[in-house]
């Protein structure tokens, strides 16, 4: 699979890369882009969603607080082992 760069989709919404982590009964994500920026849920579909609407929280979050939005920077991409 091949890795996807970070782009801008429109000048309002940014596309983020996530992290999904299965743990003890649920999965985790977190953005890399966005530090704090975290979600769980009972399924992958259940963590996207939640992290999705996580990502919009934040990024409203920064805004109101007069602090600066980071630009996606992060590559996710898979290696063989």
């Amino acid at each position: 699979m091949r890795g996807s760069r970070p782009r801008m989709t429109t000048e309002r919404s940014m596309r983020y890369a996530i992290v999904i982590e299965k743990a003890k009964g649920n999965y985790s994500a977190y953005v890399p882009d966005l530090p704090g920026c975290v979600a769980n849920g009972e399924t992958v579909a259940a963590v996207e969603a939640e992290i999705r609407d996580a990502v919009r929280f934040h990024i409203d979050g920064l805004k109101q607080d007069g602090l600066p939005v980071p630009k996606p920077t992060s590559i996710a991409n898979y290696v063989e082992a």
